[in-house]
């Protein structure tokens, strides 16, 4: 039988808050916190941020999924809409953009992020119930060598009472900075590793939780991991260092410069989107005025790859209408036709490049 040492992963809050008294980490926070409410004022000005949610959702999904090596393709995911055709993989990145949604909509309404919450990210995550982990024996090991790199909490007793803890952190009313609440949430949350599986992507979802309960985003358009992503060895090797040498102020310091530089790539993407919008509303208007609709338009930059049942569907019209449309939206050059499968897509090439070539600032 193999013994597993209880954890020693201590409770929240932290008992020495002296590290985050610098220089280094104050600048750090000085610069998220503005390159937030520059992300916030922007998504807020526009005239229909729920696209957003609906378009950028996806990449996130795609991108804290690819962490897991869990791997798809755009093309894949943006032509799946809710077809039972989908690989494995596309339809774990559809759970994930279901899961964030659930999140988002629970928090904007209780302004909480109770245990339930999580609960039923999880669930959507994973479609199961297994709910916290009760059975002895996870550990984390390094995929290459096989060597155990962390054990995390065993006890069923001792997960549900630092899953209470950490809850009870996300809400507590003190002086620490939200942005460095979410930086040790997120690591306390990897570190209980509380479900048998999905811990990473429930994770990356419940920084944006943060964001939006503590009111720095109103939706949840700050994605986190693709900064994880292109720094994974970084991002592991501070969460052990953490654990083992309680150095927190560089864990801080590394998510803090993730917050700057992926709201200045969500900053530069956003207003690439609204004015590429701007330009398909005027030319439409201009080449096809019997046709535009600004409900028509919304679909165009809501799924990158459309077909004819989607706008019958969403603008209550008919087949004929629906096909005539994107007919004349193709033939006009708005759209390109493309047979995939046994259905017809119309895809927004302009807005497909737009969202699969973000880049990160240096």
């Amino acid at each position: 039988m193999l013994f597993l040492r209880m954890s020693s992963l201590s409770q929240l809050p932290l008992a020495d808050l002296s590290q985050f008294d610098s220089p280094e980490i104050w600048r750090a926070l000085t610069t998220a916190h503005r390159s937030l409410a520059e992300l916030k004022g922007l998504s807020e000005s526009l005239p229909n941020p729920q696209l957003l949610i609906e378009t950028l959702s996806i990449q996130e999904a795609k991108d804290s999924s690819e962490i897991e090596n869990i791997i798809t393709t755009h093309d894949e995911l943006y032509s799946a809409g809710d077809t039972v055709t989908s690989s494995p993989a596309a339809k774990e990145v559809q759970h994930y953009v279901s899961a964030l949604r659930r999140g988002y909509d629970e928090v904007r309404e209780s302004g909480l992020i109770r245990l339930d919450t999580l609960l039923s990210v999880h669930s959507e995550l994973e479609k199961n119930r297994a709910g916290l982990r009760k059975v002895p024996g996870t550990i984390l090991k390094n995929e290459a060598t096989g060597k155990i790199i962390y054990e995390p909490p065993q006890s069923a007793i001792q997960v549900a009472d630092l899953m209470e803890n950490l809850v009870n952190f996300i809400h507590m009313e003190d002086d620490l900075d939200p942005l460095l609440r979410m930086a040790i949430a997120h690591h306390q949350f990897e570190s209980i590793h509380p479900f048998y599986d999905g811990n990473g992507r429930t994770g990356r979802i419940l920084n944006l939780l943060i964001l939006v309960r503590e009111g720095l985003l109103d939706i949840p358009v700050l994605y986190l991991s693709r900064y994880i992503t292109t720094t994974k060895p970084d991002y592991y090797r501070l969460l052990q260092t953490a654990r083992d040498e309680n150095k927190w102020g560089e864990w801080c310091l590394y998510m803090l410069r993730g917050i700057a530089v992926t709201a200045q790539s969500e900053i530069t993407l956003i207003k690439a989107f609204r004015d590429l919008m701007k330009r398909y509303k005027n030319e439409i208007r201009e080449k096809l005025p019997k046709i535009y609709r600004q409900d028509l338009l919304n679909l165009l930059f809501r799924y990158p790859y459309t077909k004819i049942e989607l706008v019958e569907r969403e603008l209550g019209v008919s087949r004929n209408t629906a096909a005539k449309y994107l007919d004349q939206l193709a033939a006009s050059g708005f759209v390109r036709k493309e047979k995939i499968g046994r259905s017809n897509f119309y895809v927004n090439e302009p807005l497909y490049e737009l969202l699969t070539q973000i880049e990160l600032p240096d």
